[in-house]
């Protein structure tokens, strides 16, 4: 085999297993930004952990069978970025998503989450969940709010409790009062 047939089938086989390790890919078109703009989008991938890059699509077409990605190729022609998430399947979306919204020239065409093709109005539904953090914090809210308003009762009848007892003392100084009273006048 000749050398650049071995160095094909690495890059291949480094594909297939980015396919199989990545719970979220994204397929652009990033077809007329500039190269700082491409460099701004892959500082905000990087600093959320995902890695972006570009490959010959007959690379990506080989190594998507080699992984079990059908129907994917149809969206594999002219140039092509992907971006691999191996840990955060909302975070590619959601960054690319909010990046092509300020450049309209970055167009998402596909994308593969948990290993099932995605069309780019799923794609970008999901970009509009919130994030893990986000979602954790609701639950736990959702959690909390049966202990607080429980804690906000038992400080009401708490309060209740107090005032109807101070209330009812002068009353029950008074009522002694007026039994000794109408037994006097009796």
């Amino acid at each position: 085999m000749s050398k650049t047939v071995e160095i094909k089938q690495q890059k291949a086989d480094l594909i297939t297993e980015q396919f199989k390790n990545s719970v979220s890919t994204i397929i652009v078109d990033y077809r007329g930004l500039t190269v700082a703009q491409v460099t701004e989008l892959r500082k905000q991938l990087r600093e959320a952990g995902i890695e972006f890059r570009v490959y010959k699509n007959t690379l990506v077409r080989r190594a998507a069978v080699a992984a079990g990605v059908e129907g994917i190729e149809e969206f594999l022609t002219g140039p092509n970025a992907i971006a691999f998430s191996n840990e955060e399947v909302v975070a590619p979306a959601k960054i690319i998503a909010e990046f092509a919204k300020e450049n309209d020239k970055l167009e998402i065409k596909a994308g593969i989450i948990e290993g099932k093709v995605t069309s780019v109005e799923e794609v970008k539904a999901i970009a509009s969940l919130p994030s893990k953090e986000g979602l954790i914090s609701m639950v736990l809210s959702v959690l909390q709010a049966p202990m607080r308003n429980f804690a906000y009762a038992v400080k009401a009848v708490g309060e209740q409790k107090e005032t109807g007892t101070e209330a009812a003392a002068p009353a029950a100084e008074e009522a002694p009062a007026t039994e000794e009273t109408t037994e006097t006048e009796a």
